[in-house]
């Protein structure tokens, strides 16, 4: 193994450098992984924009946290991992002793790491994986038939998953899909696999909206020329929606599900707002008179990410569709062009 690895590292906003870096060192109880295809995601995209508040100004790193790759070297005490694993990293690590922890939901642990995030991560040849991360079960096996692009998916599909739970989305249901992105369209496949009944996607893109449709969709909307509330209306006879699921970084559309739902619907904002607008003009009264149920997810746990690999490994779900193009890691500003414009779903990044 060289001494040197291949990196895309972030100097400042709209500052992504592709340079030559040192391979992490790893120590006895940890390992390094080969990094075979990483994704850049929305939260990506915030880190090149400067907008990610654990990227503060000054701050020199690689991100990249949707990782899939073989382990290349293990610390003399790891026991559980073997080098040539194929092998998915669910990113963030909790500090396994606080309520979120021991509740499985690492993901929201107020010490949390994740490459990519607080350390360098996978827009890289190599990626180091820490002490508590090997010891609380991240490195997750996924044996030898996965594509590697489908791999990459595991960690956004688990945060999918984990939306979807919050929501108990029962076969035959209405839903409402706002944003089809690559997070939307995952939202589609997965409801069509739990037995959802008319699925609405509703987009501002006519490209987005076009591949919703080809991936499952029963009806496409662009709320800037036709009315929402009105289709909705007509198609339920009235009734609205039983599900609203917002995936997109919209106050408006949040708003505008507290209306789109039926009486006891229920309702989820999975994407957060940008921070100089984080707030939006919540109808309290149609939470109460409706009866809604509100929720909010974030990321996904480690637990997550086991449950999102065991469906992705069982052949029964096709994620396949949902990567639109890989670039490889010396072209890594332009594959951040390509995401950034919004056209395609996702885009990877491969060493």
């Amino acid at each position: 193994m060289h001494d040197e690895m291949l990196a895309a590292v972030y100097y400042g906003p709209r500052d992504l450098r592709v340079e030559q870096r040192p391979i992490p060192k790893i120590g006895a109880h940890e390992a390094l992984l080969r990094v075979v295809t990483a994704g850049i995601c929305g939260t990506d995209i915030r880190i090149l924009h400067g907008e990610h508040g654990k990227y503060p100004p000054g701050t020199i790193r690689i991100p990249g946290h949707e990782i899939f790759g073989e382990i290349a070297q293990v610390g003399d005490a790891v026991r559980d991992y073997r080098v040539g694993q194929r092998v998915f990293l669910a990113p963030n690590m909790g500090c396994g002793k606080c309520l979120q922890c021991i509740s499985g939901s690492n993901n929201l642990c107020a010490e949390y790491d994740a490459p990519g995030i607080t350390y360098d991560g996978s827009f890289a040849e190599y990626v180091r994986v820490p002490t508590r991360a090997v010891l609380q079960g991240n490195i997750i096996d996924i044996g030898t038939v996965l594509d590697p692009a489908v791999a990459t998916l595991i960690e956004p599909f688990a945060c999918v998953l984990r939306g979807q739970d919050a929501l108990q989305i029962k076969p035959g249901e209405n839903i409402l899909l706002i944003g089809a992105g690559p997070i939307g369209v995952m939202h589609l496949i997965l409801a069509r696999f739990r037995g959802a009944g008319c699925v609405i996607v509703s987009e501002l893109d006519s490209d987005r909206l076009a591949q919703a449709m080809h991936l499952g969709a029963d009806l496409v909307v662009n709320p800037a020329e036709e009315d929402l509330a009105g289709v909705i209306s007509e198609k339920t006879q009235g009734r609205g929606v039983d599900v609203v699921i917002v995936a997109a970084p919209a106050p408006k559309a949040q708003e505008a599900a507290l209306e789109l739902a039926s009486i006891g619907g229920r309702i989820n904002f999975f994407g957060g707002l940008p921070k100089d607008r984080p707030t939006i003009t919540f109808n309290s009264n149609l939470v109460h008179y409706k009866e809604l149920h509100v929720t909010g997810t974030a990321a996904c746990s480690t637990k997550d990410c086991h449950r999102a690999a065991e469906i992705a490994c069982s052949g029964r779900i096709d994620l396949s569709q949902v990567v639109t193009s890989s670039h490889p890691l010396h072209d890594a500003n332009a594959a951040f062009t390509e995401a950034e414009a919004g056209k395609s779903l996702k885009v990877l990044i491969e060493p």
